[in-house]
């Protein structure tokens, strides 16, 4: 088609960043199981995914400023580079010197703050090469989390089988690989936009200016608080509750595997339903659906171990994600200025992961005092009653009128 070189850049783009998802998801299985594996204590791996966790919090805010400043195309490089090195000295303690707790945290820790920017330097990349491939942003998004969650499938299934084929301390040596590769198709072949190679790039960048814009702006706060209680609520699910109730019910991490990926099958779903019906669809309406579907499921769970009953219930789960996360990034998108969008994008983050690891930290505490199955029950109530509150936030009823509000200014030329 005559337009495909225009396209081209986008796809190389969500391509690179499926590549670094899928590197993330066997470490997002291979270091709890390595911890539940090696001490047995949930606890424990619940402070390691808190490790994670609190510096994804401070790199989306700080990093937001870093990725305005660098240029989104040349931070997407250099953090896939520097957090691939962190990912790729996990396992290479573990064979020569011996891997201590400690250093696992630290690790864990470095590699979640180098790789974050990343993330936020290709999210606020996709509008400009979404204009560029002449894409509206709701079906670029909606092809975005699609392919988010056929990762979020298939990932986990294939990282469970190699966790069980080749342990999962060398596991996290394809996660580093995944990062070489994310950076090297963004530097081949992703252009920058035209600001950043303008006088625009090198002027002094307001750490505060992405916060200011959040709580300026009344529908994403909103937004973002509600996304902010649900993650705190959902934070250990799959870091801390998920391991131990596959290794307590199913006894394997291919068990673990089916289980994350049938939460990405759903997710696939929702994307997939959200992509073809978007314009048609009432947003507050769509985005309440999502959450109360996010979170309902997952009592079964609770009353039923059974693998494929808790399958079907982490597919629809799934679905609500599907639909929530690309309602929500297109608002953003349409919302934000470009001059700004790393560090309103990255403030935003911030603040939707403020409340994780403390999540976490507490998931772990109770899932080892009250049980799996009791956490369970109460997530999924706590999740449907945010849902339900959001029939009362009246910032909420600006979404069905928020199309068009934001521009997407410049157009990137090849580097």
């Amino acid at each position: 088609m005559p337009d495909s070189p225009r396209r081209r850049p986008l796809f190389v783009l969500l391509g690179a960043s499926a590549i670094s998802q899928a590197g993330n998801s066997f470490a997002a299985l291979a270091i709890p199981w390595y911890v539940l594996e090696t001490t047995g204590s949930a606890a424990r791996t619940g402070i390691v995914a808190f490790a994670g966790l609190v510096p994804m919090v401070l790199a989306s805010f700080f990093g937001g400023a870093v990725v305005d400043r660098l240029g989104f195309k040349r931070a997407s490089i250099l953090s896939d580079l520097a957090s691939g090195l962190t990912v790729a000295a996990i396992p290479l303690l573990a064979i020569t010197t011996g891997l201590q707790f400690w250093q696992l945290l630290l690790l864990t820790f470095l590699g979640a703050l180098l790789d974050t920017p990343g993330m936020t330097a290709r999210l606020s990349l996709t509008p400009d090469l979404a204009k560029l491939a002449a894409m509206p942003l709701e079906r670029m998004n909606a092809l975005s989390h699609t392919i988010s969650g056929s990762v979020n499938l298939l990932g986990p299934i294939l990282a469970g089988v190699l966790v069980v084929a080749v342990g999962p301390r060398d596991v996290l040596w394809l996660d580093a690989a995944s990062f070489a590769i994310s950076a090297g198709l963004v530097a081949v072949a992703v252009p920058s936009p035209r600001r950043e190679r303008g006088e625009g790039a090198a002027r002094p960048v307001d750490l505060l200016g992405g916060l200011r814009y959040l709580l300026a702006d009344r529908l994403v706060l909103a937004i973002g608080l509600t996304a902010t209680v649900v993650n705190f609520l959902t934070a250990p699910l799959f870091s801390v509750i998920l391991p131990v109730y596959a290794r307590a019910s199913f006894g394997t991490a291919t068990a673990l595997g089916l289980l994350i990926g049938a939460f990405g099958g759903g997710t696939i779903a929702g994307s997939v339903l959200y992509g073809v019906a978007a314009p048609r669809l009432p947003r507050r309406a769509t985005l309440i659906a999502g959450f109360v579907l996010l979170g309902l499921p997952l009592f079964l769970l609770a009353v039923e171990p059974h693998l494929g009953a808790a399958l079907l219930a982490l597919v629809i789960s799934g679905a609500g994600a599907g639909l929530i996360n690309p309602l929500a990034i297109t608002v953003l998108h349409e919302r934000i200025p470009e001059t700004i969008r790393g560090r309103v994008f990255g403030a935003f983050m911030a603040a939707v992961m403020v409340a994780s690891p403390l999540g976490v930290l507490l998931g772990g505490f109770l899932t080892e005092t009250i049980g799996v199955r009791a956490l369970l029950a109460g997530i999924s109530a706590a999740v449907v009653l945010v849902a339900l509150s959001m029939l009362a936030n009246p910032a909420l009823r600006e979404l069905d009128g928020a199309a068009g509000n934001g521009g997407i200014t410049p157009e990137p030329e090849a580097d």
